[in-house]
């Protein structure tokens, strides 16, 4: 491998840092720092702003967990939302394909992740016990998981299922339209909406 020398030690940490960014190597960042290093000033101070407050100023929702603006998301604080369904995502960008596809109008609960013993992930490292806590306030007539199809996310539909199953809500999965070991994130929207619409009851 030829070791790449840089006419500017700026440059050679602005493609160091670039390039731990996912999907994107040394060729790519260095694109990029070329790209920005030839751009106003302005637009360069303004993406290097909007990144520092994503970072500093993003809030999770104390209710759902998804990222917000404020301390509840926009989503939990809509009247015109179905309080009595939470559909159970993995993760935020979950929430974003699933409101994409206008199919779903109740709210969101964010795991953070699913149960996963061989990375050592388990229901402690996840955003359960907030979602038990949701049930057990009442009011709740209906859960739905929307984990990936995988054995990880169905390993952990299936504990959510046992914790909940004293409680008589509801709890369902989404069609199988999504395929077995698929990931939502490579799911068309008109699927994945179908599959929210023709989702199935899931008993413990």
């Amino acid at each position: 491998m030829i070791n790449e020398t840089y006419p500017s030690k700026l440059l050679e940490q602005a493609v160091q840092e670039l390039s731990r960014l996912p999907g994107v190597g040394r060729k790519t960042a260095l694109r990029f720092a070329l790209f920005l290093l030839n751009r106003p000033t302005d637009e360069v101070h303004a993406l290097s702003q909007s990144l520092t407050a994503l970072r500093d100023d993003v809030k999770h929702c104390r209710v759902c967990h998804n990222i917000a603006d404020t301390d509840v998301c926009d989503i939990c604080g809509n009247p015109r939302r179905d309080p009595a369904v939470i559909c159970v995502v993995e993760n935020i960008h979950s929430v974003m394909l699933i409101e994409n596809t206008g199919q779903f109008h109740g709210l969101y609960h964010v795991l953070g992740g699913v149960i996963s013993p061989i990375d050592g992930i388990g229901p402690g490292n996840l955003e359960l016990d907030s979602l038990f806590q949701r049930v057990e306030e009442g009011g709740i007539q209906e859960i739905i998981l929307a984990l990936n199809p995988t054995m990880e996310g169905d390993t952990t539909n299936f504990y959510i299922a046992r914790r909940l199953a004293h409680t008589g809500v509801k709890i369902s999965v989404l069609a199988r339209g999504v395929n077995v070991g698929d990931n939502l994130e490579y799911t068309d929207e008109v699927t994945l909406g179908r599959s929210i619409m023709a989702r199935t009851t899931l008993t413990a």
